[in-house]
């Protein structure tokens, strides 16, 4: 069924849109059935299960972080993530960096944005996004390459629609604004129940687990 379900998204995606199947509470014999067809890009949010996985499973893997990253989980995680999507704060961003510099390391970053009404999402304002972003410099350890967030949870199209053309339109600003930035270029919207609309919007990826994998373990 994973291979059915993973082939039948790949054939709806535009060339240009990279899927990312968010493999997180699920064992790696679904990730290898994956694997098996092709697929090469992950999603993990939980570190502990993603630094055992990241070990296990084929070097050529890109795993891409995209949960709640906790500053003293770092070790878990950046050795092993070809990009973290959730870059929520500013003092992970600090300890990112810190990391990052500690380790001889440039961390390739999403910065979340909380764009929708519901108080429990986390991420950054607009205003915060671009005060980050026009100072830089200041994490040289740290490449900014685009920005991550996720629509309302709602069923109303009207609402995910308008959700994904404001981080659209906060994407095209940052782009406008920040030309130096020159790895700024991805936009990662879009999940296993709304992705057709993040199409709509210029997403340059989208993170489907459910529509792939299943409904998951949480264990």
């Amino acid at each position: 069924m994973i291979a059915l379900n993973l082939n039948a998204i790949l054939k709806e995606l535009p060339s240009g849109v990279k899927l990312v199947a968010v493999s997180k509470f699920h064992p790696s014999e679904a990730i290898l059935e994956a694997y098996d067809e092709g697929q090469r890009c992950f999603g993990e949010s939980r570190p502990q299960e993603f630094a055992v996985k990241a070990v296990q499973l084929p070097r050529d893997i890109e795993w891409h972080f995209i949960g709640h990253l906790q500053t003293n989980k770092l070790k878990l995680v950046l050795p092993y993530a070809s990009l973290v999507e959730s870059i929520d704060t500013v003092h992970l961003l600090d300890a990112v960096n810190a990391w990052g510099e500690k380790n001889s390391r440039t961390i390739k970053v999403l910065l979340e944005v909380h764009i929708g009404a519901e108080e429990t999402k986390q991420g950054f304002s607009p205003s915060e996004v671009k005060e980050i972003l026009g100072r830089a410099g200041d994490y040289p350890c740290v490449r900014f390459c685009g920005l991550m967030g996720m629509a309302s949870h709602t069923d109303d199209e009207a609402s995910i629609r308008a959700d994904f053309s404001r981080i659209k339109t906060l994407f095209d600003e940052c782009r406008d604004a920040f030309p130096g930035l020159v790895e700024f270029g991805q936009l990662s919207i879009g999940m296993s129940d709304d992705w057709r609309y993040a199409l709509d919007y210029g997403c340059t990826e989208v993170r489907i687990g459910t529509a792939i994998f299943g409904l998951r373990n949480n264990i």
